[in-house]
């Protein structure tokens, strides 16, 4: 199985957990209408992702409270799913969308969510630099005006969204 352990904690391991200078995190922020399952609409192309397709992340609470993150992936060349598990917590309020999350050791990263549904079926989650990014979403299939909605406030943000690759298709 390829590392997907790496999905996060290698790109984080240098950065910990930094805000991009024109990403802000969501406020008000609430965790438990984030957690539960979304599936990766978009992102931009990174070796412990790469060949995925189908990937969902799926957040629970951890008996320690902060949050337990499931990655999953099917492999496109191998037809094999991965899985990753991670775990994170909040930098700062919980009432705001930046956590530090981390899928290997010691080593955490930083988790923005930079733009959110009001009723969390879509969001924008950045890295510790504008060179990682996801558009996340509920349904597995949002509607294309929400994905284009999405991407433009990524670009507006500094993301090179001619890079993104769609795992899913939005409807049109």
């Amino acid at each position: 199985m390829r590392p997907l352990i790496f999905m996060f904690s290698l790109l984080f391991i240098t950065s910990c957990t930094q805000v991009p200078e024109a990403v802000q995190p969501v406020s008000p922020f609430d965790l438990t209408q984030y957690l539960g399952k979304w599936h990766e609409i978009s992102r931009l192309d990174h070796r412990f992702e790469r060949d995925l397709t189908e990937v969902t992340a799926h957040y629970s609470i951890r008996p320690d409270g902060g949050v337990k993150v499931i990655n999953r992936g099917l492999n496109s060349e191998t037809n094999q799913w991965e899985e990753a598990e991670g775990k994170a917590y909040f930098v700062d309020a919980q009432t705001k969308g930046l956590l530090k999350v981390s899928f290997f050791g010691p080593f955490y990263g930083s988790y923005i969510v930079a733009k959110l549904e009001p009723d969390y079926s879509m969001a924008l989650v950045i890295g510790p630099s504008l060179d990682y990014a996801w558009i996340l979403a509920r349904d597995p299939n949002p509607s294309a005006q929400l994905c284009q909605r999405y991407e433009g406030y990524a670009q507006d943000l500094g993301v090179k969204t001619s890079d993104w690759i769609s795992v899913r298709a939005c409807k049109i």
